[in-house]
C-alpha cells in the first residue's frame, strides 16, 4: 500500500515530534501495510515553513536511519502546501516540491474555515504550468461542507482531491464522515491517505478505511484509489470518474 500524505519527518511541524516517533509511525506503517509513504510536511501555512531543500535534507536523515532499523519502508518527499497568491513563485523559484519531487501532482491545502477569494484563480494557473493540483481533505473544510457545489466545480474543472482515511472512519466526528462518503458518491475525490501525524491520536487508520470502501463502495473503487496512488509515483495519469453534484436542500423561512 503506498500512502501519499503523511507528516512522519521529524521536528519540522505537527507530526513526529522527533526521530524515534518517525521510527514509531514507520514501524505503524508497515504494520498497516504499508511500503511506500511521501512524506508532506506543512508548508507556507502561517506556522511551518519546510522549503525543498529543508525537506531533501530531512528526509535523508531519516531515511538512513530506516535503513539502520532495517525496517522496510520506502519515503519520498514531498510537501503539503498551503495555498497562497505566491504559490507558483516558490514552485518557480524551487521552494515548492510536487510530489515524490519530480511527478506532476502538487498538493495543495485549504484553510480550515474559508476558501480564498482566488483559490480558483490558483488552481487554474497551476494548471497552465502543466502540474495537476491535489486539494488534500476537502471534507474537513467548513465551506465546502456547507456548499459542496464548489468542490465539483474545482473537480469539473481539472483539480484533483484526497480525502483522509481517518474521515472515513469516524475520527473527526459523524458530520465529516457522512460528508466523506458523499464526497466518494459522487466521484470527487481520487485518492485515500492516512494525513498521519503520530501514533496515537493521529494514525495511519488506512486498513480500516480500505475496509469501508471495500464493504460500501467496491472492490472496483478500492483498487482505484489505489493504482492512482501508484500512478502518483510514476508520474502517470490519473483515473477519474465523472463528478457529479452533491445537492443540499434549501430551506426557506417566513420573513
Amino acid at each position: 500500500m503506498i500512502d501519499i500524505h503523511c507528516h512522519i519527518l521529524p521536528g519540522v511541524d505537527d507530526g513526529a515530534k522527533h526521530l524515534e516517533d518517525s521510527i514509531a509511525m514507520a514501524k505503524q506503517a508497515i504494520a498497516e501495510g504499508i511500503h511506500t509513504i511521501i512524506a508532506t510536511p506543512h508548508h507556507k501555512n502561517g506556522r511551518y515553513n519546510n522549503p525543498k531543500n529543508s525537506v531533501l535534507a530531512d528526509l535523508t536523515r531519516l531515511n538512513e536511519r530506516i535503513q539502520q532499523e532495517q525496517i522496510p519502508l520506502t519515503i519520498i518527499p514531498g510537501q503539503e502546501v498551503r495555498i497562497h497568491g505566491e504559490l507558483l513563485e516558490g514552485y518557480e523559484q524551487e521552494e515548492i516540491l510536487t510530489l515524490t519531487g519530480t511527478s506532476r501532482y502538487l498538493f495543495v491545502e485549504l484553510p480550515t474555515n474559508y476558501i480564498p477569494l482566488y483559490t480558483e484563480q490558483i488552481l487554474f494557473d497551476i494548471q497552465m504550468r502543466d502540474l495537476v493540483p491535489i486539494i488534500v481533505h476537502p471534507e474537513r473544510n467548513t465551506a465546502l461542507q456547507e456548499q459542496p457545489e464548489r468542490l465539483y466545480h474545482f473537480v469539473q474543472n481539472g483539480a484533483l482531491t484526497q480525502i483522509t482515511a481517518g474521515s472515513l472512519t469516524g475520527k473527526f466526528g459523524t458530520k465529516i464522515k457522512r460528508f466523506t462518503n458523499e464526497i466518494i458518491e459522487h466521484n470527487l475525490t481520487h485518492f485515500v491517505a492516512s494525513d498521519a501525524h503520530n501514533t496515537k491520536s493521529r494514525g495511519f487508520n488506512m486498513l480500516d478505511a480500505n475496509q469501508e470502501i471495500n464493504q460500501n463502495y467496491g472492490q472496483h473503487t478500492l483498487y482505484t484509489f489505489m493504482d492512482n496512488a501508484q500512478h502518483i509515483l510514476d508520474n502517470e495519469m490519473i483515473y477519474i470518474d465523472e463528478p457529479a453534484r452533491i445537492k443540499r436542500k434549501k430551506f426557506f423561512g417566513l420573513f
